[in-house]
């Protein structure tokens, strides 16, 4: 019985220690998913300096999952921590391909492919939204500037054609992303064609007035 006892408290002594450290990376996994979702926030309100203090607050709480990895790898590989740092990669590979920048990779990042790959799918959502409102500012030339990126990243993610469990649902988030770039290649083929016909328009009407 006493060998009994013994594992008995090892057993609570290894499950309180496991607790414990998810309990701390669930902490930093909200904190992840709430920074990076106002890092996106501030990108669309075209506040620049915001969102790079956010980043920079968002890149601490993920080093600080990121050693689960080797420790806790189980808490790891958790839905809540991979979900949190898909976020974080959403939210960095938006900031680049909305300010003209080089990709962040994932080692840049310090994430592995799955959330990473899932959140630049991810970005193309966000890149549709700001498309939209340069659409809605008369900006067409930059919403042409976005729609090739958008069409890009779909096509480098179909070419992950692996199974569901390996890349965390990615073939889902390619085929929902590809829906939005055609809804995002329609509303700009109706604004350029606007834009064209009210330049014509335009012309016209200079002419006949002289």
């Amino acid at each position: 019985m006493s060998d009994l006892e013994s594992i008995g408290e090892a057993a609570r002594a290894f499950f309180e220690q496991k607790n414990e450290a998810r309990e701390r990376a669930l902490a930093a996994s909200r904190e992840i998913v709430r920074s990076s979702a106002n890092t996106i926030r501030a990108l669309h309100r075209n506040d620049l300096a915001a969102a790079e203090t956010l980043l920079q607050q968002t890149a601490a709480s993920v080093s600080e999952v990121s050693r689960y990895q080797t420790d806790q790898p189980d808490i790891y590989y958790t839905g809540f921590v991979q979900d949190a740092l898909k976020e974080y990669a959403e939210a960095s590979t938006f900031k680049a391909l909305l300010l003209g920048q080089d990709l962040p990779t994932p080692e840049d990042l310090d994430i592995g492919y799955v959330p990473y790959l899932n959140g630049l799918g991810e970005a193309v959502g966000e890149l549709r939204r700001h498309l939209l409102d340069c659409l809605r500012r008369g900006d067409v030339e930059r919403a042409e500037s976005i729609l090739p990126a958008m069409d890009d990243i779909c096509n480098i993610l179909a070419t992950i054609d692996y199974p569901e469990a390996m890349t965390g649902g990615l073939r889902r988030t390619t085929d929902a992303q590809r829906a939005t770039v055609e809804r995002s290649r329609g509303d700009l083929t109706v604004a350029a064609r606007q834009r064209d016909l009210e330049l014509a328009l335009r012309q016209v009407e200079q002419k006949l007035g002289r």
